[in-house]
Order: structure tokens, then sequence, then C-alpha cells
């Protein structure tokens, strides 16, 4: 079965977005290790990591169905943040603005009749939900201690899978 070009079209957006969000994540993870906060850094890198896998899966699905992804240039990304609670406040809206990407890609998947791929995309619409849960228990963190505990929940974060 081919994949529609409307599809496809939204996919090689979506995988564009993809490979965005990792470099952002990248970005982030740098700012954290070149200020010595290590599990900040770890936790951005595997992000960073999770988000170029779902643009590669993306990408695969498309090959997959008869598609073609496209390698775009990707516009460049934050490198200078405020403060690491202001990177996770950062995170939370832009992984806020990616499920609500994921639902309209979704929504051409429904639009299309395209069971194969509303499939796929019902993981990651779950992912999403785990994502937010994620960032928001991270900056419950920052709020209820106040900033006074960022060594603990630097160290939390070295030790999360």
């Amino acid at each position: 079965m081919t994949i529609s070009k409307k599809m496809q079209d939204a996919f090689n957006a979506q995988i564009e977005k993809e490979f965005w969000s990792s470099n952002l994540y990248l970005g982030m993870a740098f700012w954290f290790r070149a200020r010595g906060w290590k599990g900040f850094a770890t936790w951005m890198f595997r992000q960073s990591e999770e988000e170029r896998e779902h643009a590669l899966e993306m990408a695969k699905y498309l090959l997959s169905r008869g598609g073609e992804p496209k390698v775009t240039a990707i516009e460049k990304v934050p490198t200078e943040f405020e403060s690491p609670q202001s990177i996770f406040e950062m995170t939370y809206k832009h992984e806020q603005e990616v499920t609500n990407l994921i639902n309209k890609l979704a929504d051409v998947a429904d639009e299309e009749k395209d069971r194969a791929s509303a499939n796929l995309l019902s993981k990651f619409i779950d992912e999403q939900v785990e994502e937010e849960e994620t960032v928001k228990e991270i900056l419950n963190f920052f709020v209820n201690n106040q900033g006074h505990a960022l060594g603990i929940l630097d160290y939390r974060l070295s030790k999360m899978q």
C-alpha cells in the first residue's frame, strides 16, 4: 500500500520538527554540561537522541510505505539560556507544541483514512502524554523546592533511565 502524497508531506514536515527538537535538546545538553550540570546534561542528551530516533522511525516508515523521506535544512536552535529552570519551562512548552503537531499529523491520517499511519501515530500520541508529564514533574520540583535543591534534581536526572 502506497502512502498518499498528503500523508508523506505531513510526515516529512514532522520529521524536520523531530530533528529540530533533537538539536534543541542537544544545545540544551551542551549548555548544561558547560556549566557543570552533568545530570541535566545527561537527561537532555537522552531527550535529543530520542527525538532523533523518532525522526528516523518516521523516515523508515515512509520508506516502508513507498514514500520518500526528505532531508532538509534544520533551522538554528537557541544555544543560550537563562537558567536550568527556564530551560525546563521552555522544554515543557516545546513538548506541548510537539503534542499539537503529532495530533495534527494524526488528523491528516484520519482525513486520508490511513489506518497504518494512524496506528503508528497512536504510539507517539501516548509518548507525548508521558513526555509532558515527566517535564511537568521536573518543573514541579523546581517550584516546590524554590531552587534550593538543584543539586539533588541534577543527581536524580543523571540516574533516570
